[in-house]
C-alpha cells in the first residue's frame, strides 16, 4: 500500500501545481507601457525590470548587434546623471558625430581598397591616409575633452548608494531587459531612474563603447576554443531566418553602426508601447500605479508601431553537415528545426527533451552508463518567438569516435518512434517538470524575469495556463512530433575533432569532471575575468551566487569552477597585482 499511497500524494501535488495561480495585477498606461505587479509581503525588497520587446531577431544586415549595444549604453546616463555639464556634454557628442561621419568616408576608401586588392588588412594604420591619421588624432582629443564632463558610473552609485543590489541587463535574440533589487522604499526612485535613461539617454561614449563591445565579441567568441565554430553552426542552420545572425554582431557591422542609426533605433524600439515593466516584492500597487503614471507616463508614445519580423525560415530540403577541428572533445552536435513559443507541439516537445536530458534522462542512462560511448549526452529543446529547434548532443569518451555518438543519439530516436513511452516514466517527467516551475515561481527575481520575458512574446497570462498543456501530454503525443520533427531532411549535424591547443592544461583543476560545454563556458570566464574590473568582479559573483541557488545539481561544479576563477580576480585586484 505505500508506493500506491505515495504516488497518490504525489499526483495530488503535481495537480496543485497545475492548479496554481500567479495573482499578477496589470496595469496599462495611455502611452501603452504595461505594468505587471505582484505584491508579497515579508521580505523588504522588491525585483524590478523591465524589457524592450526587441532582440537581435529584429535588426538588419548592416546593423546587427544594435540591441546587445543598447545593454551597453543605456547604463551611460541621461541629460542629469553621468555628466557634470549637460550643455557642453552635448555640443561635444555633436561635434565628435561630424568629426566620425568624416573619418567613415576614409574607411569607406579603405574597403574599396581591400575589395580592389590593394590592402590586405584595413585596421592597420600603415593603411590609412594622412587625411585619416588626423581626422584620428583630433578625434583622441575630444575623447580626453569628453572624460572631464563624464562623471563615470554614476547611474550604477546612485542606486548603489540608495541600497540597491544586482543591477544588469540581458540581450537575447527576441528581447532586451534590464533589472534590479531595490529597497521597498526605495521604490520611487527604480521610477525616477528607469523613466529618465528612457525620456532623456545620452549615448555618450558611443564609439568607444562600439569598441568595447568589439573587444566582448573577440573575449566570447572569437578566442574561445569552439565560440567560431557555434557561430557558423547557427548560420548553417538558419538558412533564411534574421536567427542566423549573432545576438553579439558581425564585427563589420559593430566597426560601422553610427550613433544616428542608434537613435533611430532607439526611437521605435524603446518607445512605451513596446516596453513592459514588472515589480515583484513588499510594495503598494495602489501607490505602484501612481508612480507609474508620474513617472512612466512622461514617456511619449513611438512614432510608428515596431514591425513584426517578416522573414520567416525556409523549410530545409536536405541534411547538412559541418566538420571541425577544434581545441575541443571530439562531440557530435544534432539540432532540428521545430516549432515556435505557443506552438501546440511545443509542450510534448519539451517533455520530450525531459525524457531524454538529465543523469537520470534517456540518453546519459544509454550513451554514459550502459554503453559507454560518451562522457556526457543531453537534450534540448528552445521555441523562439518566430522559430525554434531541438537539439541533442554526445561528448565521445577517450578511444571513441562523434561518427559512434551520433549513431547511438538517432538510435535512442528511433525508439521512441517505435516505442510508446511508459506511463511510469512518463509521468515521473511531468512531475519534474512541474516541481521546478513550482521552485522557480518562489523567487521574486525569477517570477519577475519569467513574466517579463512571456510578456515580450505571447503575453504574460500564460504562466498560468502553460502548466496544464505540459501535464496533459500522452505517449502518442511524444511519438507523434518524434515522428514529425526527426527526420535526417530537417536536421543540421556538426562534428568537432580535437585539435591540440598549445595552452593545453592551462585551466587545471577547474576542468575536472565538466563536460565539454561547461569547459568552454569556464575558460570562456577565464579568459574574460582578467578584463575585469574590481566593481564588475563583485557584481559578477553576486549573479552567480543568486544563479547557483536556481541551478540544478549537475551544474554546480561549473559554478564552483566560475567562481575560484572570479575570487581568485578578486584577490588579486584587492591586492593591487
Amino acid at each position: 500500500m505505500k508506493p500506491f499511497f505515495s504516488l497518490l500524494l504525489l499526483l495530488a501535488f503535481v495537480r496543485e501545481l497545475g492548479a496554481q495561480n500567479v495573482p499578477v495585477q496589470e496595469f496599462v498606461l495611455e502611452n501603452g507601457l504595461r505594468l505587471l505587479m505582484v505584491p508579497r509581503k515579508g521580505d523588504p525588497n522588491v525585483a524590478a525590470g523591465w524589457i524592450a520587446k526587441v532582440g537581435s531577431v529584429n535588426e538588419r544586415p548592416g546593423i546587427t548587434g544594435i540591441s546587445h549595444l543598447f545593454e551597453h549604453m543605456m547604463f551611460k546616463g541621461t541629460h542629469i546623471i553621468g555628466t557634470n555639464n549637460v550643455r557642453d556634454d552635448l555640443k561635444l557628442i555633436d561635434e565628435m558625430d561630424s568629426l566620425k561621419a568624416e573619418i567613415r568616408k576614409e574607411e569607406l576608401a579603405l574597403i574599396q581598397r581591400q575589395r580592389l586588392g590593394e590592402v590586405e588588412d584595413i585596421l592597420d594604420p600603415k593603411n590609412r591616409s594622412p587625411r585619416h591619421q588626423e581626422l584620428l588624432a583630433e578625434y583622441d582629443k575630444m575623447l580626453k575633452r569628453q572624460k572631464d564632463l563624464i562623471v563615470k558610473d554614476e547611474f550604477d552609485r546612485v542606486y548603489t548608494t540608495a541600497g540597491g543590489s544586482g543591477m544588469n541587463a540581458g540581450t537575447s535574440e527576441d528581447f532586451t531587459f534590464y533589472f534590479i533589487n531595490v529597497p521597498a522604499n526605495k521604490l520611487e526612485l527604480w521610477f525616477w531612474m528607469e523613466s529618465d535613461r528612457l525620456s532623456s539617454p545620452v549615448f555618450r561614449e558611443f564609439y568607444s563603447e562600439r569598441d568595447v563591445v568589439r573587444e566582448e565579441r573577440r573575449l566570447r567568441t572569437e578566442s574561445t576554443p569552439t565560440g567560431k565554430f557555434q557561430e557558423q553552426f547557427e548560420s548553417l542552420f538558419w538558412q533564411s531566418s534574421p536567427y542566423g545572425w549573432p545576438v553579439v554582431g558581425w564585427p563589420s557591422d559593430l566597426d560601422g553602426i553610427t550613433r544616428e542609426e542608434a537613435k533611430a533605433y532607439f526611437d521605435v524600439n524603446y518607445a512605451p508601447n513596446n516596453l513592459t515593466g514588472c515589480l515583484v516584492g513588499d510594495f503598494e500597487p495602489k501607490q505602484a500605479i501612481e508612480l507609474a503614471k508620474r513617472y512612466f507616463g512622461r514617456l511619449k508614445r513611438g512614432p510608428q508601431e515596431p514591425e513584426p519580423v517578416r522573414t520567416r525560415e525556409m523549410k530545409q530540403q536536405a541534411e547538412v553537415r559541418m566538420t571541425a577541428y577544434a581545441e575541443t572533445n571530439p562531440e557530435a552536435v544534432i539540432r532540428y528545426h521545430s516549432v515556435a513559443d505557443g506552438h501546440r507541439d511545443e509542450p510534448a516537445l519539451a517533455i520530450l527533451s525531459d525524457l531524454l536530458n538529465g543523469r537520470t534522462g534517456r540518453l546519459y542512462k544509454s550513451l554514459v552508463l550502459e554503453q559507454g560511448l560518451a562522457n556526457s549526452a543531453s537534450a534540448a529543446v528552445e521555441g523562439r518567438k518566430y522559430e525554434g529547434y531541438f537539439e541533442l548532443r554526445g561528448v565521445a569518451k577517450p578511444g571513441k569516435t562523434p561518427e559512434e555518438v551520433e549513431a547511438a543519439l538517432y538510435k535512442e530516436i528511433e525508439k521512441l518512434k517505435k516505442e510508446p513511452v511508459g506511463e511510469r516514466e512518463l509521468q515521473k517527467v511531468k512531475n519534474q517538470n512541474a516541481a521546478q516551475d513550482f521552485r522557480r515561481l518562489q523567487s521574486n527575481f525569477n517570477l519577475m524575469l519569467q513574466l517579463l520575458i512571456r510578456d515580450s512574446g505571447r503575453g504574460w497570462q500564460h504562466i498560468n495556463t502553460d502548466p496544464t498543456l505540459f501535464q496533459a501530454v500522452t505517449a502518442a503525443d511524444i511519438q507523434r512530433v518524434t515522428k514529425a520533427y526527426f527526420t535526417p531532411e530537417n536536421r543540421v549535424v556538426a562534428i568537432y575533432y580535437t585539435k591540440k591547443s598549445e595552452t593545453d592544461g592551462t585551466a587545471g583543476p577547474l576542468l575536472t569532471g565538466l563536460d565539454d560545454q561547461e569547459k568552454q563556458q569556464v575558460q570562456q570566464m577565464k579568459t574574460m575575468a582578467g578584463q575585469l574590473k574590481k566593481e564588475q568582479v563583485q557584481q559578477f559573483l553576486q549573479q552567480l551566487e543568486q544563479q547557483a541557488g536556481q541551478a540544478p545539481a549537475d551544474k554546480q561544479d561549473m559554478i564552483q569552477s566560475m567562481r575560484k576563477i572570479l575570487e581568485t580576480r578578486l584577490q588579486a585586484l584587492e591586492g593591487g597585482k
